[in-house]
């Protein structure tokens, strides 16, 4: 069995007070969690691309959501009239939706409570130390250490 240091322990410490901080601010407020992490997504493609065609393996992909999960969160988008579904046209096996951009406003006001979150936050921490972070985040998001 490995040992562990009390490093590690203060390590699970912080990281479930920020998960704790990040939980009870309720950084997603107005809408529910994993909705608002999809449209975000799919917003930012919409911001990059004027279009915002996304699909569900992109999704999956960048939330590690299962595709049950992922099918549910985005049948319930649609319900709501926030995104659309469409077929691949190149390869129909491929399953996209795109945001009804009439009905982008909800997602927008909780996107930007959650932008202000993010601007105290960094505003605490100075740009030095929220630079640090991203890069911390990042490199632990790509490399998934929480994987076997």
């Amino acid at each position: 069995m490995e040992e562990f240091t009390e490093f590690d322990e203060a390590l699970i410490t912080a990281w479930v007070k920020l998960t704790g901080v990040l939980k009870n601010t309720r950084i997603t407020q107005g809408m529910i969690y994993n909705e608002a992490v999809v449209m975000n997504i799919v917003y930012r493609k919409l911001c990059a691309d004027g279009e915002g065609l996304t699909s569900f393996k992109e999704i999956a992909g960048e939330t590690r959501m299962l595709k049950s999960l992922v099918n549910r969160t985005i049948d319930s988008l649609v319900a709501k009239g926030f995104l659309l579904r469409c077929d691949g046209e190149v390869d129909r096996r491929t399953s996209y939706v795109r945001p009804v951009k009439e009905n982008l406003e909800p997602f927008l006001e909780v996107h930007r409570r959650s932008l202000a979150l993010a601007h105290r936050a960094a505003e605490t921490i100075g740009r030095e130390d929220a630079e640090a972070f991203l890069r911390i985040a990042e490199k632990i998001a790509a490399n998934d250490p929480l994987k076997n």
